[in-house]
């Protein structure tokens, strides 16, 4: 089966795009990325979806069928370069709201509007039922981990926020978000005029600031146990206080928050006993925070080539509409602390 992935993070990067073919013998998958791609967001997208949080309804749902247009645009002009067409589109969508607690993680992009405007059956709205089941909608990759990437002890994604999954002692996968990873980044090298710190370059050039380090560090989050996510509203909540307040260079912030992001991270894979790590997402390519992460932890870190850096989560998105269309379990209880594991995703048939 063939299926078209797409995932925009909460770093706000863009739109990835990713055709990816899929095969099963016995319990073993295989998968093929046979063409990828990222649409960046212009300024006036990356200003609607970092907003929108904080609009009136009506307004959240004009944007949600303004974004499948967009997104059924970007999928129509990928696939001209494309002699292979997909089965079915699977969109994980935009997450604007992340509360599971309250009962609900939303997703900008309508599924029906982009089934409707590239003429192919989608799959979108993933996280819901695993969150009506009492789970934390997050995260959902893990499963693709064990089942595409299960020769790695774990897989740490960095993206917006950094993100973990391993096999533990009872072979059970298990995963949780760990902490705010290029979300704090960029948002920091934004105030420089950049969409990102490149390598790493401007925090490679700062002091780290022990007290403002500690302060990021002692987080009630990060000693919490169990299912467990985090969204943008927890960053905005605990995180932006302690940066707006202090008066810091630019370069001394972003060195800080490095160490931050490379020692929350090196201490999870010693709690978790991890030996060997595949990392991916845009962090991955961070020289800088790659060499403080390598300094703290024994743990072998392996990057694989860009494309599965890059594409990783779109790939693993198609692998979660390939899973519901053959309603197979594509959300672990384990993972998300759900009362059941479910086959998530609601599907618009065209």
């Amino acid at each position: 089966m063939t299926v078209l992935g797409l995932m925009s993070g909460t770093s706000l990067d863009g739109l990835d795009l990713a055709l990816c073919e899929f095969d099963r013998t016995a319990d073993t998958y295989s998968f093929d990325i046979l063409q990828s791609r990222t649409s960046s967001y212009s300024a006036e997208w990356k200003d609607r979806l970092n907003h929108i949080k904080n609009a009136k309804a009506e307004d959240y749902f004009k944007l949600n069928a303004a974004y499948g247009r967009y997104t059924a645009d970007e999928v129509n002009l990928f696939l001209k370069t494309s002699s292979v067409k997909p089965h079915v589109i699977a969109s994980h969508g935009h997450t604007v709201f992340h509360q599971p607690q309250l009962g609900f993680s939303t997703q900008l992009g309508c599924g029906a509007t982009i089934a409707a405007n590239t003429g192919f059956t989608t799959i979108c709205d993933f996280r819901s039922l695993d969150v009506a089941h009492a789970g934390q909608g997050a995260p959902l990759v893990p499963i693709g981990d064990q089942l595409l990437f299960g020769k790695y002890g774990a897989c740490l994604n960095i993206g917006g926020i950094a993100n973990v999954s391993y096999s533990a002692q009872d072979n059970n996968r298990t995963a949780f978000d760990i902490c705010e990873a290029n979300m704090l980044l960029n948002y920091l090298a934004e105030k420089t005029g950049k969409s990102f710190d490149k390598d790493g370059e401007i925090a490679r050039l700062g002091k780290i600031n022990l007290d403002l380090l500690k302060s990021l560090n002692v987080q009630d989050y990060y000693i919490k146990s169990g299912a467990k996510s985090l969204g943008r509203e927890w960053f905005e909540n605990n995180i932006l206080p302690l940066l707006d307040a202090s008066a810091l260079p630019i370069h001394d912030l972003l060195s800080t928050a490095t160490e931050h992001v490379a020692q929350i991270i090196a201490n999870t894979f010693a709690e978790k006993k991890i030996k060997n790590v595949l990392v991916t997402g845009g962090g991955a390519f961070n020289v800088f925070l790659m060499q403080r992460l390598r300094s703290k932890t024994t743990a072998d870190i392996v990057i694989p080539d860009a494309q599965i850096i890059n594409f990783k989560e779109a790939l693993i998105f198609a692998f979660l509409g390939y899973l519901r269309l053959n309603e197979q379990i594509n959300s672990l209880k384990s993972v998300t602390g759900a009362k059941k594991n479910s086959v998530g995703g609601a599907v618009y048939v065209v």
